[in-house]
């Protein structure tokens, strides 16, 4: 029998991607199992289907221990509550937050896009000296959980939530920012309409995109096509592999600066 195919701990919870040919006997046992090799462990999840959707919604089955799906995790110095049934958290782009917040300046302006429940934005004002951070979100159970977050982690004082529809929160934003974090799921649209409205001369963006192992040109070339339509002039910073999404599948991630 061939192992799960990937783990994610969140908290107390543990949220398997089981193979195809796993019977649910097996899965139910194999979670048992798991618990008693973890003590902290309290529930034991199953990955049903993909992610999909702007709302990012999971969807998970109990398989074991508590009957719960609300989470109390933590990472770099930070506390976050959510339901991984109603929201989307990735404990695996823990590194890419902390990372992101060691560029931000003292003072600057940043503006995180599809927010969540507000890791990105919580991780970059605890670990960095940054100004105001707006975190804007589609998902109204999201929005709760980051509105909760933000109290949890006491920084009410320097994030703003814009809650909405991005393409009609950027006509009532009169801001323009000094960062845009664009850590954006599987969706066509790229977005970056949106953030080119919201730039100004040297604006620095963090875009997140999924990409084939050899197709991350076609990536760089949809960013400089989209600047073109804004009229906007970049500048290519970096370009990161942010880890592994599937066989020859990867998030990509793409730094520029608008000049």
């Amino acid at each position: 029998m061939k192992p799960p195919k990937s783990f994610d701990f969140l908290g107390n919870i543990a949220i398997i991607k089981f193979p195809r040919d796993f019977k649910q006997s097996e899965k139910k046992k194999y979670a048992r199992e798991l618990m008693g090799r973890n003590k902290s462990m309290k529930t034991v999840l199953e990955k049903e289907g993909k992610i999909k959707g702007r709302l990012r919604k999971p969807t998970t089955k109990w398989l074991a221990g508590e009957k719960t799906k609300e989470v109390l995790y933590r990472e770099n110095n930070c506390v976050f509550r959510f339901n991984v049934d109603t929201t989307y958290f990735s404990p695996r782009l823990s590194n890419e937050r902390k990372e992101i917040a060691s560029k931000i300046k003292k003072g600057e302006k940043v503006l995180v896009m599809f927010a969540g429940v507000a890791p990105f934005p919580i991780v970059i004002a605890k670990n960095s000296k940054a100004g105001k951070i707006y975190a804007n979100e589609i998902n109204r159970g999201a929005n709760k959980y980051a509105k909760l977050n933000i109290e949890l982690n006491k920084l009410g004082d320097k994030i703003i939530l814009i809650p909405g529809d991005i393409k009609k929160v950027v006509d009532r934003l009169d801001e323009k920012f000094d960062v845009i974090v664009m850590p954006r799921p599987q969706l066509k649209d790229p977005f970056l309409e949106q953030a080119f409205k919201l730039s100004k001369k040297g604006t620095r963006v963090f875009y997140y995109d999924f990409s084939g192992v050899d197709e991350i040109g076609n990536v760089v070339e949809k960013i400089k096509r989209e600047a073109l339509c804004a009229g906007k002039r970049i500048k290519i910073l970096k370009i990161k592999k942010a880890g592994e999404i599937a066989p020859y599948k990867i998030r990509v991630r793409v730094d520029f600066k608008v000049l």
